[in-house]
């Protein structure tokens, strides 16, 4: 995904995250958004996402686990891309 963009900003918002001793859990609304190869400016458009980091055996955390999701209208199916957190 980050090699279609010339330049890329990441933003979160709303973020929590519960920690335990060698696992977490976190939660938030995520935004990429950057231009394009070809010049094109993009805002883009807000997700959720969902992340699951542990520590690794050096006392570090990793990522072992990273979803985003999209909203779906339920009623038509489709994805809802215009909502904002």
């Amino acid at each position: 995904m980050f090699a279609f963009f010339r330049d890329v900003r990441y933003e979160l918002r709303d973020v929590a995250v519960t920690v335990g001793d060698d696992v977490a859990f976190g939660h938030g609304f995520g935004r990429l958004s950057g231009t394009s190869g070809d010049g094109t400016a993009t805002d883009g458009m807000w997700v959720r996402v969902t992340f699951g980091p542990r520590r690794d055996g050096d006392g570090g955390w990793l990522i072992a686990h990273d979803q985003v999701s999209v909203p779906v209208d339920v009623l038509t199916g489709k994805a809802v891309t215009d909502l904002r957190p």
